[in-house]
């Protein structure tokens, strides 16, 4: 067989990621543990910050984990390059051309995993539309 192919026959290689380890493309099992740390997380600061009422009443109080989930999705991805539940599960979103996320990406990129039908809808190479949409790739960190 021709080893250019066997080299490119790992999920990323079409994005010029490595087969393994720091920059390779993340699995499956560490996006969802990191995710639902994420959602863990804002449950317990939502019900920290406005109280039990966002886990069983209706109203406003219904989106506060919602809305808390988005905040620090956004603020820790714009600051850190992931949500606390991927910096925990050693993941990091990055930009396909390389540049800094930003605070315009890391805002939107948090919208749409909220609007949860982008996130659901995967394309190649493991990548939501969310992260097509943007041009990122979420990745195992150093």
């Amino acid at each position: 067989m021709n080893s250019q192919a066997d080299a490119a026959d790992y999920p990323g290689a079409s994005l010029g990621l490595p087969a393994s380890g720091a920059g390779s493309l993340a699995s499956w099992r560490s996006r969802i543990a990191a995710l639902l740390v994420d959602w863990g997380t804002s449950m317990i600061l939502a019900t920290f910050a406005f109280g039990i009422g966002v886990l069983r009443d209706g109203g406003w109080r219904a989106w506060m984990i919602l809305a808390v989930f988005f905040v620090q999705t956004s603020v820790m991805s714009a600051l850190v390059g992931g949500s606390f539940g991927q910096v925990l599960a050693r993941l990091a979103i990055v930009r396909l051309d390389r540049r800094p996320l930003g605070w315009a990406r890391a805002i939107a990129r948090a919208a749409l995993i909220c609007l949860v039908v982008p996130t659901v809808v995967i394309g190649a190479e493991r990548r939501a539309l969310n992260d097509l949409v943007l041009g990122t790739v979420v990745v195992r960190r150093a």
